[in-house]
């Protein structure tokens, strides 16, 4: 799945932004897959469930890529 988000404030928190797009059915199950280490923010593994996420950032993981974007 890839996907791009649009960001309509300054930043997401990273176990939010996995569930609004449907990667984690609950913030429980997002921060299970960040401790694992099984999410990457530009190519980075991101282990902080509230990294704050911003436009121009792709968050990626198995069978998903997030593109985020500002709201027009």
């Amino acid at each position: 799945m890839s996907e791009t988000f649009e960001l309509e404030t300054e930043h997401i928190p990273l176990c939010d932004l996995l569930k609004v797009c449907a990667v984690a059915e609950t913030g429980g199950v997002a921060g299970l897959l960040i401790a694992d280490g099984e999410v990457r923010v530009d190519g980075q593994v991101e282990l902080r469930k509230r990294a704050k996420i911003r436009p121009g950032q792709v968050v990626t993981g198995e069978g998903f890529e997030i593109h985020v974007v500002a709201a027009s």
